[in-house]
């Protein structure tokens, strides 16, 4: 159990509450970071169905899972054994049936299924016809968007969870070292991310690390100006540049960090770009603290990047904590003008500056903890342009 029973009965009590406000008897939680959250459940088993259910008058969740993946339920669910409810293995993948078939049974021999039910609709893994399965077999409940429910619970963390993230942050660091370390004209760049995926593995000596959320993205060359890209087995070139995104991952907890390595002499643009991209990060980190909003801190950033008329278009930040793939982001805050979301203590969000520039770009980022009366970042680590000449 990574949190104490108390942790877990606090997060279940914050839920409940949000759902009363919301009008909400019973929550369906697909959410595979959510899921984690409420039950402590963690496997990879998130590519079927599965969800976490609160209903507002009882004491405990329940956890539905796959009959194959009871067993790791059994190990690692915090609550009572009798509340894991396992369906069979004929549901997989025979449509039309499907696992939620027997979820509605469920439901109905509870007497639920005329009561306002709140789904995570824009969730990852809850598929439509998952969502077609409940409309058709519950056709006198009220079925309705939770609004992101949990991930709002989620979005202050504990002190519990802030250690994990700087848990994590210290594998990011060996993560990041060893990416700067490795990236060298000729490698190839699938060489580059075996060293990276080790290091991030490996960890500390304190902490192991996990699989990432994401994919460590790797764009070099041209490939810097768009976003996302991972690695190929091209070999690094000598006056290009490339972009590291990657995370370190303790208990699921990660702490993403971005920086921009460049191979030989570096371009005074590349350079006055990496330096005016500090220059706004830094700008909208003095923004940061309890009381202020995501908007105050975008339009200090943004003041900067009109100083130099850069133009940048995508958000500058956004929550982190829990991660499953395919996003290490909680769905909650965006560091982008007009999100008037209010920071409060133990907020923790990814900061990113993703600067393109038609065919080049760089790029660097923080992961920050609000405090109580400013900001920490989580990872100590130099966002200069890397220039190994």
């Amino acid at each position: 159990m990574n949190f104490s029973k108390t942790e877990y009965g606090n997060r279940l009590a914050n839920i409940k509450r949000s759902m009363q406000e919301k009008g909400i008897d019973l929550l369906i939680s697909q959410d595979t970071s959510n899921i984690n959250y409420i039950t402590g459940y963690d496997a990879w088993s998130f590519y079927y169905a599965q969800c976490a259910l609160i209903h507002v008058d009882l004491d405990e969740p329940l956890l539905f899972v796959r009959e194959q993946d009871a067993g790791g339920a059994f190990l690692q669910n915090v609550w009572s054994q009798e509340n894991i409810l396992v369906y069979n293995e004929k549901y997989i993948h025979t449509w039309p049936t499907h696992p939620y078939d027997r979820l509605i049974e469920i439901i109905k021999e509870r007497g639920w299924d005329k009561l306002s039910i709140g789904l995570e609709m824009d969730s990852h893994y809850f598929t439509a016809y998952s969502y077609k399965k409940l409309v058709d077999g519950l056709p006198e409940a009220t079925l309705k968007d939770a609004e992101r429910c949990v991930n709002w619970v989620r979005y202050i963390k504990s002190d519990a969870e802030i250690d994990l993230m700087k848990a994590a942050s210290l594998i990011s660091v060996e993560a990041m070292n060893t990416a700067i370390e490795t990236i060298n004209p000729g490698i190839r760049q699938c060489d580059a991310v075996g060293e990276i995926q080790k290091a991030m593995f490996y960890g500390t000596s304190d902490f192991g690390g996990e699989y990432s959320s994401i994919a460590t993205l790797l764009p070099t060359g041209k490939g810097t100006s768009a976003s996302h890209l991972t690695a190929t087995q091209e070999r690094f070139v000598k006056g290009e540049a490339t972009i590291i995104e990657l995370a370190g991952v303790y208990k699921r907890y990660h702490a993403p960090i971005a920086r921009t390595v460049l191979l030989g002499k570096a371009e005074q643009k590349k350079i006055d770009a990496m330096k005016a991209t500090n220059e706004a990060l830094n700008e909208g980190l003095d923004a940061i603290k309890p009381g202020n909003t995501a908007n105050d801190v975008a339009q200090k950033f943004w003041s900067v990047l009109d100083k130099y008329e850069i133009k940048k278009e995508s958000r500058t930040g956004y929550s982190i904590g829990i991660g499953y793939p395919p996003d290490w982001g909680e769905h909650t805050l965006n560091i982008y003008k007009g999100d008037m979301t209010e920071l409060q203590p133990n907020v923790t969000f990814h900061m990113i500056a993703v600067m393109q520039f038609g065919s080049w770009g760089v790029e660097a980022s923080h992961s920050v903890r609000v405090t109580d009366k400013g900001f920490e970042k989580f990872i100590d680590f130099p966002s200069d342009l890397f220039i190994k000449d």
